[in-house]
């Protein structure tokens, strides 16, 4: 299917709209996620990884959600096409009041975007709370995960107050 097909198929699963509109809502969602009307035929093939990842949140966004889940949102993107998506998902829960449900394991999204944390190891929850009260429970994975040598820029970037902050910016 080419990506306007998929962004439209979950409207055209519901029928509660005729054809044009659909492709109209199509279209502004896609708009919505940084991509062109040029983009709307081309077939997923032909794109990047950053934007079939921007087509998938468009086609998930199509029926208005108020709760959006993100398996790795960046996983597989370069810095730069990584910042960019996380820079579009703050605005996307901004300007739709959408809530996201994430799981990642990258740090740099998981401070960028999380409000909340949730850490699950050894068959069992360990913590569910904010970031900065998650990396104060004394568990050897919480210890090495946010607190070891790779996490130390993610969480050097919350203690100065950047989190959320846009790229490029401190």
């Amino acid at each position: 299917m080419s990506v306007i097909d998929n962004i439209a198929l979950p409207l055209r699963e519901l029928r509660s709209l005729p054809d044009n509109l659909i492709c109209q809502a199509a279209l502004l969602k896609l708009q919505m996620v940084g991509l062109s009307a040029r983009d709307a035929d081309k077939m997923p093939s032909d794109l990047s990884g950053g934007m079939v990842k921007r087509v998938a949140l468009a086609r998930a966004l199509a029926l208005e959600p108020e709760l959006v889940f993100l398996d790795e949102p960046t996983a597989g993107l370069d810095p730069k096409a990584s910042d960019d998506y996380v820079a579009l998902i703050r605005e996307l829960r901004r300007e739709l009041g959408l809530t996201v449900v994430m799981i990642t394991h990258d740090l740099d999204t998981l401070v960028a975007l999380s409000d909340r944390v949730a850490v699950l190891a050894d068959h069992k929850l360990l913590a569910a709370a904010p970031i900065e009260e998650v990396v104060k429970v004394d568990h050897p994975f919480i210890r090495e995960y946010f607190l070891g040598e790779r996490a130390q820029r993610a969480m050097q970037a919350l203690r100065q107050g950047t989190r959320g902050a846009q790229p490029g910016e401190a």
